[in-house]
């Protein structure tokens, strides 16, 4: 499998014509037409659904849609390399990938790439944003070099460097709600309200126990995997959402948090894979976070 031919695949699924993605590509139909059924015997699998007579418009398959994924995948790891083998051996320049939820935890890395970015203004940041299942597979796959996971996620088979600060739970609402009048949120409270939780739950999930009951006796509304899309449908009163302080902005605005009695905070875990061969601006990055949270230990063993 090229990857040439997967460029022409992902260009035919973006443009969903052949007549299109042959224009853009600056190839005839008849030639991006035979490389894609090339494609689709050396795999096995119909990939695309031709337009009808009267339709030029082209869809994806179901076995089209995950090979659209594994190509961009494939694609984005080799512009990946290039960029990495391209940077001068003398400079430390280059590309970081990191995958993260949302916390005010994180906030210790800005603050590393902020302060690195004086000294080393040629390396580049990239935040890649979802829960903790999402962060694992990006970096087994080799898409990001550093991932954050919260709470009490298995990171034993990674090396890791425990974040300084904790992520407090607690309550977002309408300022105007019945439970905005209360300083803290204790389960009872919770028990016969509208719901919003992190989509993100598991058998050690930690507001199982806070709650005191089972979570599937609760009046969930709806789920989020990020918090913004959360916050619009506690905006606009459809519930309230059990989430971290500090990643919505309630200053002066028609929102508010109220943290959670007994208190309950989640620790986060800055991970990566073992063995992996880093770039220098990574390592660097590593390192500047080692010498923060683990002075005492020496450098970082990205290992």
């Amino acid at each position: 499998m090229e990857l040439r031919v997967l460029q022409y695949f992902l260009a035919v699924a973006r443009e969903q014509s052949i007549s299109g993605a042959a224009e853009s590509l600056h190839l005839s139909q008849p030639t991006l037409s035979t490389q894609l059924k090339s494609l689709e015997r050396e795999v096995g699998k119909q990939l695309l659904i031709r337009g009808t007579k009267g339709s030029r418009k082209v869809l994806l398959t179901e076995e089209g849609m995950m090979l659209r994924k594994r190509a961009e995948e494939i694609l984005e790891l080799v512009s990946k390399a290039k960029r990495e083998l391209a940077a001068p051996d003398e400079a430390i320049a280059g590309d970081i990938y990191i995958g993260t939820g949302e916390a005010d935890s994180i906030r210790i890395l800005a603050d590393i790439a902020r302060d690195l970015q004086g000294r080393y203004p040629d390396i580049h940041y990239h935040i890649h944003s979802g829960n903790a299942a999402f962060v694992f597979e990006q970096l087994e796959k080799g898409l990001i070099d550093f991932g954050v996971v919260h709470g009490a996620a298995d990171v034993s088979q990674y090396g890791s460097i425990k974040l300084p600060q904790r992520d407090t739970w607690g309550v977002l609402m309408r300022a105007d709600a019945p439970l905005a009048c209360k300083e803290r949120i204790a389960p009872h409270d919770l028990w016969d309200k509208p719901l919003i939780l992190s989509a993100q739950k598991s058998e050690d999930w930690p507001l199982s126990q806070w709650f005191g009951r089972d979570v599937e006796k609760l009046n969930v509304v709806a789920t989020y995997n990020l918090l913004f899309n959360a916050s619009l449908l506690v905006d606009v009163g459809m519930g309230y959402a059990v989430c971290y302080d500090k990643i919505i902005n309630t200053c002066g605005g028609d929102l508010c948090f109220r943290p959670l009695f007994p208190d309950l905070e989640a620790e986060a875990t800055l991970i990566w894979k073992r063995y992996r061969v880093f770039t220098k601006a990574a390592r660097l990055f590593a390192d500047e976070l080692w010498t923060r949270c683990a002075p005492e230990a020496g450098e970082a063993e990205l290992r």
